[in-house]
């Protein structure tokens, strides 16, 4: 069966630390201190609360904006807190008042392109929106009252950028998950996803699947600042990229990361192509040279459709040019090998 034909398909990502944090700096900017003017909720499934009543923060200011591990908090007057969950395709908008002419065109585009808007909240100086894309209504909305409230929504997972090692390698041998799980496990850590999981052991060159117990003092140092340096630098490229406008194209998809969405793309430090395990709608990917010593992790349901041509090492996928680097990453590979010879 040609590749081609195995490949899933993607969905949306889910936003990570990196992405909330860009989403809340923009938003202080514009409604940090501005009582909200009204609220409209398009879909019968995005509010989860009842009480207190939504209509409840009508002309409310914002006191505060948080992150809650991938959740965007705007703390309101009177100890309310409007708690956003984007889930996998849910994305937010700033759609400026007219007299904007730069930035409204600009969001409307976006607003189109990432699906349904599911809720509106209007503040003076523009209108915040939250879309949704295809048909499965995941996002939620949550009105709380009290910072008791608000825990209750929260997960016990740490805040990976704060933690220190002892911390961290602490959070990370809680219970004996891959690598992988455990990264992306809101019980342990706060905002990681699957892209950015991906990009961390890359960098770490650490298997996704090794056991979190089996790790030694010096792997979970190097993975500690992996972490810390793949959050920060990303977290800073976004905050460069936006330049003050509204982050409207929120995906972790970027063609400069180094495993994640570059399946058979050539990894570039070593020029292996990368591989992937796929599971339900999550798909991790990693480079087999850098990560696994050589060994290709195997896919359960490609391991059971190809059975004995599955390729268990990189030297047997290299021998398989259908599982390989994809033609024209092969070509480029080779481009990129050239110049560093020269």
């Amino acid at each position: 069966m040609p590749a081609q034909q195995l490949r899933p398909r993607y969905t949306f990502p889910v936003p990570e630390l990196p992405d909330i944090e860009t989403y809340l700096e923009a938003l202080s900017e514009r409604i940090l201190g501005e009582p909200l003017l009204g609220v409209g909720i398009e879909s019968p499934f995005l509010l989860r609360t009842a009480d207190p009543p939504i209509r409840e923060i009508d002309g409310k200011k914002v006191a505060a904006l948080r992150r809650l591990g991938k959740r965007v908090v705007l703390a309101l007057e009177g100890e309310l807190f409007l708690v956003l969950h984007l889930m996998v395709a849910g994305r937010l908008h700033w759609m400026p008042e007219p007299g904007d002419k730069a930035e409204a065109p600009r969001a409307r585009r976006s607003a189109r392109r990432t699906g349904t808007t599911l809720a509106s909240f209007r503040f003076p100086g523009g209108t915040l929106t939250l879309t949704e894309a295809g048909t499965r209504r995941r996002a939620a909305l949550h009105l709380v009252r009290d910072e008791a409230g608000l825990s209750s929504l929260a997960r016990a997972g740490i805040e990976p950028l704060e933690a220190d090692l002892p911390a961290f390698a602490s959070a990370l041998q809680r219970e004996n998950h891959t690598l992988k799980r455990a990264l992306t496990d809101p019980d342990l850590f706060s905002g990681i996803g699957n892209a950015y999981s991906d990009e961390i052991l890359h960098q770490a060159g650490l298997s996704p699947v090794k056991l979190t117990q089996r790790l030694t003092g010096d792997e979970a140092a190097r993975l500690h600042q992996a972490t810390r340096d793949v959050l920060g630098r990303w977290l800073a490229r976004l905050r460069m990229e936006r330049a003050g406008g509204f982050p409207e194209k929120v995906t972790a998809f970027r063609e400069d990361f180094g495993v994640h969405g570059r399946y058979r793309q050539p990894c570039p430090r070593c020029g292996a192509p990368v591989q992937r395990i796929v599971h339900a709608e999550n798909e991790t990917n990693y480079c087999p040279r850098c990560q696994t010593g050589g060994q290709i992790l195997s896919d359960r349901s490609l391991a059971r459709l190809l059975k004995q041509d599955w390729p268990h090492t990189l030297e047997e996928l290299e021998q398989k040019p259908g599982f390989g680097l994809r033609k024209a990453a092969r070509a480029r590979s080779g481009r990129e090998r050239e110049r560093a010879r020269r």
